[in-house]
């Protein structure tokens, strides 16, 4: 289990060792415990049970571009540091939504971030990213590998976008760019098999039956472009290394598609 992993790898990381550019290892163990304990709130339709006065009306107001600025407002208020206790939240957390997850059914809708619905699967399998993604963080600052079942990060495109677009994904991609008019259509084909097709269409992205003949073909390794998408590897790495490749009638457009359906990086 990836959690298991996670928490075995920072027992032997100091507790200030520099992850990211802003956060140490406690900080980065701060993070995932206050989403582990948000999706269990989403699940059992409770509060969070976290010292975040106004957090779901921060949470409705935030987008891809302002998620920074959201967790350093949580994590100034979620103050506990210590590594053991923020883990054996996390192990309980992580518990009790398994076991909620049992009994409900995998496609009904929860609220996100910025008015967004997702089913509960796709809930899930954002959390499994999170905790893949962060774990390679740290993995990083103490030079020791961190290995990501590609079947694991193919469920972050496959069912968490896939999810996310299906249902609505409200404010969290609102910009005050300049829309761009027509139709770019993107097929995603991971190495483990299947394609989604998306489509920005009138500055608005929908998820289409799979395009043969797309604008865009995108084929990758789901591992890589995961850490790609989230600014962890570079596009040029990725593409240098054959883990994503790129492709279509007119692939040119990635770029304009990806400006509105963009990551946090």
């Amino acid at each position: 289990m990836v959690l298991r992993r996670l928490l075995s790898l920072v027992d032997t990381v100091p507790p200030d060792r520099a992850v990211t550019a802003h956060w140490s290892a406690a900080d980065t163990v701060a993070h995932l415990a206050t989403i582990t304990a948000v999706n269990v709130a989403l699940l059992g339709g409770g509060g969070p049970d976290l010292p975040v006065p106004g957090l779901n009306e921060l949470r409705a107001a935030t987008t891809v571009d302002t998620i920074a600025e959201m967790n350093r407002q949580i994590l100034g208020r979620f103050t506990e540091r210590s590594i053991p206790v923020l883990a054996a939240r996390m192990r309980a957390d992580v518990q009790q939504l398994l076991a909620i997850a049992e009994h409900i059914d995998p496609l009904r809708e929860v609220s996100w971030i910025g008015g967004a619905r997702m089913p509960v699967a796709g809930l899930l399998s954002h959390l499994l990213n999170e905790l893949n993604i962060h774990a390679w963080d740290i993995a990083q600052a103490v030079d020791v590998p961190w290995h990501i079942d590609p079947v694991d990060a193919a469920l972050f495109v496959d069912v968490f976008l896939a999810g996310v677009t299906r249902c609505g994904y409200g404010r969290l991609l609102d910009h005050d760019r300049r829309v761009r008019k027509g139709r770019i259509s993107v097929t995603f084909q991971p190495d483990t098999g299947g394609r989604l097709t998306f489509a920005l269409v009138d500055g608005v992205v929908v998820l289409e039956p799979v395009d043969p003949w797309p604008d865009v073909r995108l084929r990758y390794d789901p591992a890589t472009f995961n850490l790609m998408l989230f600014g962890r590897v570079s596009r040029v790495w990725a593409v240098l290394r054959r883990k994503v490749s790129v492709s279509g009638r007119r692939p040119w457009l990635l770029p304009t598609f990806m400006a509105t359906m963009r990551l946090p990086s």
